[in-house]
Protein backbone atom coordinates (compact mmCIF):
# COMPACT_ATOMS: atom_id res chain seq x y z
CA UNK A 1 0.00 0.00 0.00
CA UNK A 2 1.22 3.78 -0.60
CA UNK A 3 0.57 7.34 0.89
CA UNK A 4 -1.45 9.21 -1.47
CA UNK A 5 -1.16 13.03 -1.63
CA UNK A 6 -5.18 14.10 -2.30
CA UNK A 7 -5.99 16.62 -4.89
CA UNK A 8 -7.86 20.02 -3.54
CA UNK A 9 -11.78 20.45 -3.35
CA UNK A 10 -12.01 22.18 -6.20
CA UNK A 11 -10.95 19.00 -8.49
CA UNK A 12 -12.04 16.21 -5.58
CA UNK A 13 -11.64 13.48 -8.41
CA UNK A 14 -8.50 13.91 -9.60
CA UNK A 15 -5.60 11.59 -9.12
CA UNK A 16 -3.11 11.89 -5.91
CA UNK A 17 -1.25 14.75 -6.74
CA UNK A 18 2.36 12.88 -7.06
CA UNK A 19 0.74 10.64 -9.44
CA UNK A 20 2.49 10.51 -12.89
CA UNK A 21 -0.04 12.09 -15.75
CA UNK A 22 -1.48 10.10 -17.90
CA UNK A 23 -0.46 11.93 -21.35
CA UNK A 24 0.98 11.10 -24.98
CA UNK A 25 4.16 10.26 -23.26
CA UNK A 26 2.78 7.61 -20.39
CA UNK A 27 -0.22 5.65 -21.57
CA UNK A 28 0.33 2.33 -19.72
CA UNK A 29 -2.61 0.27 -21.47
CA UNK A 30 -0.04 0.11 -24.61
CA UNK A 31 1.02 -2.95 -24.49
CA UNK A 32 4.60 -1.39 -26.41
CA UNK A 33 5.75 -0.01 -22.85
CA UNK A 34 6.19 -3.80 -21.53
CA UNK A 35 7.33 -4.92 -24.77
CA UNK A 36 9.96 -2.74 -24.73
CA UNK A 37 10.72 -3.42 -21.38
CA UNK A 38 10.93 -6.50 -21.19
CA UNK A 39 11.88 -8.00 -24.79
CA UNK A 40 7.88 -9.86 -24.97
CA UNK A 41 4.63 -9.16 -24.29
CA UNK A 42 3.41 -9.31 -20.48
CA UNK A 43 0.00 -9.51 -18.62
CA UNK A 44 0.32 -6.10 -17.18
CA UNK A 45 -3.51 -4.73 -17.72
CA UNK A 46 -6.72 -6.77 -16.82
CA UNK A 47 -9.99 -5.91 -18.03
CA UNK A 48 -13.09 -7.02 -15.91
CA UNK A 49 -16.59 -7.29 -17.18
CA UNK A 50 -18.45 -6.85 -14.19
CA UNK A 51 -22.00 -6.93 -15.51
CA UNK A 52 -24.23 -8.26 -18.67
CA UNK A 53 -27.01 -5.73 -18.27
CA UNK A 54 -27.64 -1.96 -20.17
CA UNK A 55 -30.07 0.37 -20.32
CA UNK A 56 -28.93 1.16 -23.78
CA UNK A 57 -28.54 -1.35 -27.03
CA UNK A 58 -26.26 0.37 -29.32
CA UNK A 59 -25.80 -0.61 -32.98
CA UNK A 60 -22.32 -0.98 -32.88
CA UNK A 61 -21.91 -2.63 -29.40
CA UNK A 62 -19.36 -5.45 -29.61
CA UNK A 63 -20.72 -7.42 -26.50
CA UNK A 64 -24.77 -6.74 -27.89
CA UNK A 65 -24.89 -10.38 -28.28
CA UNK A 66 -23.92 -10.91 -24.48
CA UNK A 67 -26.24 -8.36 -22.50
CA UNK A 68 -29.12 -9.89 -20.38
CA UNK A 69 -31.94 -8.69 -18.32
CA UNK A 70 -31.31 -10.68 -15.03
CA UNK A 71 -27.55 -11.25 -13.44
CA UNK A 72 -26.09 -14.21 -12.14
CA UNK A 73 -23.89 -13.90 -8.70
CA UNK A 74 -20.39 -12.42 -9.23
CA UNK A 75 -17.31 -14.62 -7.94
CA UNK A 76 -16.21 -13.01 -4.48
CA UNK A 77 -13.82 -10.17 -4.15
CA UNK A 78 -11.26 -12.10 -2.43
CA UNK A 79 -10.98 -14.74 -5.42
CA UNK A 80 -10.56 -11.72 -7.92
CA UNK A 81 -8.21 -9.73 -5.42
CA UNK A 82 -6.13 -12.94 -4.48
CA UNK A 83 -5.32 -13.10 -8.21
CA UNK A 84 -4.66 -9.72 -9.28
CA UNK A 85 -1.97 -10.05 -6.47
CA UNK A 86 -0.65 -13.09 -8.01
CA UNK A 87 0.13 -10.91 -11.33
CA UNK A 88 3.44 -9.88 -11.59
CA UNK A 89 3.88 -6.35 -13.52
CA UNK A 90 0.04 -5.42 -12.98
CA UNK A 91 0.01 -1.78 -13.70
CA UNK A 92 -4.09 -1.11 -14.85
CA UNK A 93 -7.08 -2.23 -14.76
CA UNK A 94 -10.10 -1.63 -16.51
CA UNK A 95 -13.90 -2.28 -15.76
CA UNK A 96 -16.67 -2.82 -18.69
CA UNK A 97 -19.49 -4.42 -19.36
CA UNK A 98 -22.81 -3.81 -20.32
CA UNK A 99 -22.77 -0.73 -18.21
CA UNK A 100 -21.22 -1.22 -15.07
CA UNK A 101 -22.94 1.35 -13.21
CA UNK A 102 -26.65 -0.10 -14.38
CA UNK A 103 -27.12 -1.35 -11.13
CA UNK A 104 -26.32 0.82 -7.91
CA UNK A 105 -25.27 -2.85 -6.24
CA UNK A 106 -22.92 -3.56 -8.54
CA UNK A 107 -21.53 0.36 -8.33
CA UNK A 108 -21.16 -0.19 -4.42
CA UNK A 109 -20.19 -4.19 -4.19
CA UNK A 110 -18.35 -4.84 -6.66
CA UNK A 111 -16.71 -1.57 -8.51
CA UNK A 112 -16.28 1.00 -5.70
CA UNK A 113 -13.84 -1.88 -3.68
CA UNK A 114 -12.04 -2.74 -7.11
CA UNK A 115 -11.16 0.78 -7.30
CA UNK A 116 -9.94 1.23 -4.07
CA UNK A 117 -7.82 -1.84 -4.09
CA UNK A 118 -6.08 -0.42 -7.35
CA UNK A 119 -5.85 3.08 -5.82
CA UNK A 120 -3.92 1.41 -3.28
CA UNK A 121 -1.66 -0.32 -5.32
CA UNK A 122 -1.00 2.13 -7.32
CA UNK A 123 -2.57 0.36 -10.38
CA UNK A 124 -4.51 2.88 -12.81
CA UNK A 125 -7.84 2.37 -13.58
CA UNK A 126 -10.55 2.76 -16.66
CA UNK A 127 -14.45 2.34 -16.82
CA UNK A 128 -16.43 2.40 -20.01
CA UNK A 129 -19.73 3.58 -19.40
CA UNK A 130 -22.60 5.69 -20.88
CA UNK A 131 -22.87 7.88 -18.22
CA UNK A 132 -26.76 8.42 -18.76
CA UNK A 133 -27.52 7.58 -15.04
CA UNK A 134 -27.93 9.58 -12.29
CA UNK A 135 -24.94 11.37 -11.21
CA UNK A 136 -24.75 10.15 -7.80
CA UNK A 137 -22.96 6.61 -8.88
CA UNK A 138 -20.60 8.18 -10.51
CA UNK A 139 -19.95 10.75 -7.95
CA UNK A 140 -19.51 7.85 -5.96
CA UNK A 141 -16.77 6.34 -7.61
CA UNK A 142 -14.98 8.90 -8.99
CA UNK A 143 -12.81 9.58 -6.66
CA UNK A 144 -10.63 6.51 -6.93
CA UNK A 145 -11.29 6.12 -10.57
CA UNK A 146 -8.42 7.54 -13.12
CA UNK A 147 -10.22 7.51 -16.32
CA UNK A 148 -14.03 7.84 -17.65
CA UNK A 149 -14.17 6.28 -20.56
CA UNK A 150 -17.41 6.97 -22.68
CA UNK A 151 -18.87 6.28 -26.08
CA UNK A 152 -20.06 9.15 -28.20
CA UNK A 153 -20.61 9.10 -31.87
CA UNK A 154 -23.16 11.86 -31.97
CA UNK A 155 -23.62 15.55 -33.44
CA UNK A 156 -27.30 15.80 -31.89
CA UNK A 157 -30.46 13.67 -29.35
CA UNK A 158 -31.34 12.26 -32.74
CA UNK A 159 -28.10 10.35 -33.65
CA UNK A 160 -28.32 8.92 -29.97
CA UNK A 161 -31.44 7.85 -30.33
CA UNK A 162 -31.18 6.29 -33.60
CA UNK A 163 -27.97 4.77 -32.61
CA UNK A 164 -28.15 3.99 -29.12
CA UNK A 165 -31.58 2.38 -28.81
CA UNK A 166 -31.57 0.88 -32.32
CA UNK A 167 -31.72 -2.74 -31.08
CA UNK A 168 -33.94 -2.21 -28.32
CA UNK A 169 -36.81 -4.63 -29.85
CA UNK A 170 -39.26 -1.83 -28.59
CA UNK A 171 -40.28 1.61 -28.94
CA UNK A 172 -38.21 3.52 -27.44
CA UNK A 173 -39.71 7.46 -27.35
CA UNK A 174 -37.49 10.23 -28.65
CA UNK A 175 -38.44 12.52 -25.57
CA UNK A 176 -37.04 9.80 -23.05
CA UNK A 177 -33.84 9.14 -24.81
CA UNK A 178 -33.20 13.01 -25.46
CA UNK A 179 -33.29 13.55 -21.38
CA UNK A 180 -30.44 10.69 -21.61
CA UNK A 181 -28.57 12.56 -23.98
CA UNK A 182 -28.33 15.53 -22.07
CA UNK A 183 -27.54 13.94 -19.11
CA UNK A 184 -24.90 12.14 -20.42
CA UNK A 185 -22.79 15.72 -21.37
CA UNK A 186 -23.53 17.04 -17.94
CA UNK A 187 -22.63 13.85 -16.10
CA UNK A 188 -19.32 14.09 -18.46
CA UNK A 189 -18.95 17.61 -18.02
CA UNK A 190 -19.37 18.02 -14.18
CA UNK A 191 -16.89 14.67 -14.10
CA UNK A 192 -14.33 16.68 -16.22
CA UNK A 193 -15.15 20.31 -13.73
CA UNK A 194 -14.15 17.70 -11.21
CA UNK A 195 -10.92 16.43 -12.13
CA UNK A 196 -11.81 13.14 -13.55
CA UNK A 197 -9.84 12.24 -17.10
CA UNK A 198 -12.74 11.94 -19.58
CA UNK A 199 -11.69 10.03 -22.44
CA UNK A 200 -14.47 9.85 -25.36
CA UNK A 201 -14.42 7.44 -27.92
CA UNK A 202 -15.80 7.43 -31.57
CA UNK A 203 -16.16 4.86 -34.01
CA UNK A 204 -15.01 5.87 -38.16
CA UNK A 205 -18.33 3.98 -39.58
CA UNK A 206 -20.74 4.80 -41.82
CA UNK A 207 -22.37 6.90 -39.67
CA UNK A 208 -19.85 9.24 -38.38
CA UNK A 209 -17.08 9.34 -40.98
CA UNK A 210 -18.40 12.38 -42.39
CA UNK A 211 -19.37 13.70 -38.87
CA UNK A 212 -16.43 13.11 -37.22
CA UNK A 213 -15.40 16.74 -37.60
CA UNK A 214 -18.34 17.71 -35.76
CA UNK A 215 -18.44 15.19 -33.14
CA UNK A 216 -14.81 16.31 -32.28
CA UNK A 217 -16.01 19.75 -31.62
CA UNK A 218 -18.88 18.43 -29.00
CA UNK A 219 -16.43 16.48 -27.30
CA UNK A 220 -14.13 19.32 -26.95
CA UNK A 221 -16.88 21.38 -25.28
CA UNK A 222 -17.98 18.40 -22.84
CA UNK A 223 -14.16 18.89 -21.46
CA UNK A 224 -12.89 15.60 -22.39
CA UNK A 225 -9.11 15.21 -22.29
CA UNK A 226 -8.66 12.73 -24.76
CA UNK A 227 -10.55 12.28 -28.18
CA UNK A 228 -10.54 8.54 -28.67
CA UNK A 229 -10.72 7.15 -32.28
CA UNK A 230 -11.39 3.89 -33.94
CA UNK A 231 -12.59 1.99 -36.93
CA UNK A 232 -15.81 0.28 -36.69
CA UNK A 233 -14.76 -3.49 -37.71
CA UNK A 234 -17.76 -5.53 -38.09
CA UNK A 235 -18.51 -8.24 -35.91
CA UNK A 236 -20.35 -9.82 -33.45
CA UNK A 237 -23.75 -7.69 -32.33
CA UNK A 238 -22.23 -5.39 -35.26
CA UNK A 239 -21.78 -7.57 -38.13
CA UNK A 240 -24.69 -6.44 -39.98
CA UNK A 241 -23.27 -3.20 -40.55
CA UNK A 242 -22.63 -1.69 -43.56
CA UNK A 243 -18.33 -1.33 -43.21
CA UNK A 244 -16.83 1.72 -44.83
CA UNK A 245 -13.67 1.64 -47.25
CA UNK A 246 -10.06 2.41 -46.21
CA UNK A 247 -10.31 5.38 -48.57
CA UNK A 248 -13.31 6.68 -46.82
CA UNK A 249 -11.32 5.52 -43.16
CA UNK A 250 -8.60 7.29 -44.25
CA UNK A 251 -10.01 10.53 -45.07
CA UNK A 252 -11.98 10.55 -41.33
CA UNK A 253 -8.62 10.30 -39.65
CA UNK A 254 -6.76 12.80 -42.24
CA UNK A 255 -9.77 15.26 -41.50
CA UNK A 256 -9.26 14.84 -37.34
CA UNK A 257 -6.10 15.71 -37.83
CA UNK A 258 -6.62 18.85 -39.95
CA UNK A 259 -9.14 20.23 -37.41
CA UNK A 260 -9.05 18.86 -34.34
CA UNK A 261 -7.94 20.87 -31.16
CA UNK A 262 -4.08 20.73 -30.68
CA UNK A 263 -4.33 20.76 -26.81
CA UNK A 264 -6.09 17.84 -26.36
CA UNK A 265 -4.90 14.08 -26.96
CA UNK A 266 -6.14 12.42 -30.11
CA UNK A 267 -5.23 8.97 -29.35
CA UNK A 268 -6.02 6.19 -32.17
CA UNK A 269 -6.47 2.67 -32.23
CA UNK A 270 -6.72 -0.43 -34.31
CA UNK A 271 -5.80 1.55 -37.69
CA UNK A 272 -5.54 -0.45 -40.66
CA UNK A 273 -2.25 1.87 -41.97
CA UNK A 274 0.86 0.56 -40.93
CA UNK A 275 4.54 2.02 -41.56
CA UNK A 276 5.29 -1.49 -43.47
CA UNK A 277 2.13 -0.77 -46.06
CA UNK A 278 3.52 -0.91 -49.63
CA UNK A 279 0.72 2.05 -50.34
CA UNK A 280 3.12 5.51 -50.12
CA UNK A 281 -0.57 7.38 -49.02
CA UNK A 282 -1.06 4.85 -46.01
CA UNK A 283 2.60 5.26 -45.00
CA UNK A 284 2.45 9.31 -45.39
CA UNK A 285 -0.36 9.34 -42.48
CA UNK A 286 1.59 7.01 -40.51
CA UNK A 287 4.24 8.96 -40.46
CA UNK A 288 2.15 12.31 -39.66
CA UNK A 289 0.43 10.40 -36.90
CA UNK A 290 3.71 9.76 -35.76
CA UNK A 291 4.85 13.66 -36.10
CA UNK A 292 1.51 15.43 -34.40
CA UNK A 293 1.48 16.81 -31.45
CA UNK A 294 -0.21 14.77 -28.74
CA UNK A 295 -1.60 12.75 -31.32
CA UNK A 296 -0.54 8.79 -30.21
CA UNK A 297 -1.57 5.35 -32.07
CA UNK A 298 -2.02 2.97 -29.79
CA UNK A 299 -1.16 -0.46 -29.94
CA UNK A 300 -4.24 -2.52 -29.49
CA UNK A 301 -3.74 -4.16 -25.91
CA UNK A 302 -6.09 -6.87 -26.06
CA UNK A 303 -4.23 -10.29 -26.28
CA UNK A 304 -1.29 -8.55 -26.29
CA UNK A 305 -0.61 -6.90 -22.43
CA UNK A 306 -4.48 -7.45 -21.43
CA UNK A 307 -6.81 -10.31 -20.57
CA UNK A 308 -10.64 -9.91 -20.13
CA UNK A 309 -11.97 -11.97 -17.04
CA UNK A 310 -15.71 -12.25 -16.54
CA UNK A 311 -16.58 -11.78 -13.13
CA UNK A 312 -19.76 -14.19 -12.92
CA UNK A 313 -18.04 -17.75 -14.21
CA UNK A 314 -14.26 -16.55 -13.97
CA UNK A 315 -13.34 -17.39 -17.37
CA UNK A 316 -10.45 -15.68 -19.27
CA UNK A 317 -10.96 -14.26 -22.89
CA UNK A 318 -8.69 -12.39 -25.03
CA UNK A 319 -11.12 -9.71 -25.63
CA UNK A 320 -15.16 -9.03 -23.76
CA UNK A 321 -16.20 -9.70 -27.35
CA UNK A 322 -13.77 -12.12 -29.01
CA UNK A 323 -14.90 -15.44 -31.13
CA UNK A 324 -11.30 -16.79 -29.57
CA UNK A 325 -13.15 -19.13 -26.81
CA UNK A 326 -12.04 -18.70 -23.13
CA UNK A 327 -8.20 -20.18 -22.73
CA UNK A 328 -8.75 -20.52 -18.52
CA UNK A 329 -10.32 -20.01 -15.24
CA UNK A 330 -9.70 -17.70 -12.36
CA UNK A 331 -10.99 -20.10 -10.25
CA UNK A 332 -8.15 -22.74 -10.67
CA UNK A 333 -5.68 -21.00 -12.68
CA UNK A 334 -3.21 -18.08 -11.81
CA UNK A 335 -3.47 -15.17 -14.55
CA UNK A 336 0.23 -15.22 -15.41
CA UNK A 337 -0.49 -18.91 -16.04
CA UNK A 338 -3.51 -18.38 -18.19
CA UNK A 339 -1.17 -15.79 -20.33
CA UNK A 340 1.34 -17.57 -20.75
CA UNK A 341 -1.14 -20.55 -22.46
CA UNK A 342 -2.16 -17.70 -24.70
CA UNK A 343 1.43 -16.45 -25.57
CA UNK A 344 2.36 -19.38 -27.37
CA UNK A 345 -1.61 -19.99 -29.22
CA UNK A 346 -1.17 -20.19 -33.04
CA UNK A 347 -3.38 -17.32 -32.95
CA UNK A 348 -1.43 -14.79 -30.71
CA UNK A 349 1.54 -15.95 -32.98
CA UNK A 350 -0.01 -15.29 -35.99
CA UNK A 351 0.21 -11.92 -34.97
CA UNK A 352 2.84 -11.52 -32.89
CA UNK A 353 5.32 -9.18 -34.79
CA UNK A 354 6.98 -6.13 -33.52
CA UNK A 355 9.14 -3.22 -35.72
CA UNK A 356 11.23 -1.35 -32.96
CA UNK A 357 11.44 2.29 -36.01
CA UNK A 358 7.78 2.35 -35.65
CA UNK A 359 6.70 1.67 -32.39
CA UNK A 360 4.40 -1.37 -33.69
CA UNK A 361 2.89 -4.40 -32.59
CA UNK A 362 1.20 -4.76 -35.67
CA UNK A 363 -2.51 -5.77 -36.35
CA UNK A 364 -4.87 -7.15 -33.89
CA UNK A 365 -6.74 -10.01 -35.04
CA UNK A 366 -10.19 -8.17 -36.52
CA UNK A 367 -7.37 -6.06 -38.23
CA UNK A 368 -5.53 -9.06 -39.52
CA UNK A 369 -9.05 -10.88 -40.58
CA UNK A 370 -10.63 -8.20 -42.49
CA UNK A 371 -7.85 -6.74 -44.35
CA UNK A 372 -4.87 -8.48 -44.17
CA UNK A 373 -5.35 -12.60 -44.64
CA UNK A 374 -2.74 -13.21 -46.77
CA UNK A 375 -0.03 -10.98 -45.09
CA UNK A 376 2.62 -12.82 -42.79
CA UNK A 377 3.24 -9.18 -40.58
CA UNK A 378 6.37 -11.08 -38.73
CA UNK A 379 7.85 -11.14 -42.23
CA UNK A 380 7.23 -7.46 -42.96
CA UNK A 381 9.33 -4.42 -42.00
CA UNK A 382 8.64 -0.51 -41.89
CA UNK A 383 9.81 1.32 -44.77
CA UNK A 384 12.87 3.47 -43.88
Amino acid sequence: MQALTRPTTDTPYAPPIDWKVLSPSYDPWDPIRSLQRFGRHELTSVELTVTHLCNMRCEHCAVGDSLTTSEAPHLPLDLLFRRLDEVEHLETISMTGGEPTFRMETVRDIMLPVLKYARARGIRTQLNSNVTLDFERYELIAPYLDVMHISFNYTQAEDFHQVGFARTGRNVRPETTSKLYERMIDNSQRLAKGGLFVSAESMINYRTHDKIADIHRLIIEMGCRRHEVHPMYPSSFASGLPAISREQMFQAVTTLLDIRDPEVWMLFGTLPFFACSENEEERSLVRRLKEETNVTVRNDPDGRNRVNVNLFSGDVYVTDFASVPSFGNIRSEKLDDIFAKWRVHPMQQAVNCHCPSAGCCGPNLLVSDMYYRDVDFTQRRAFP
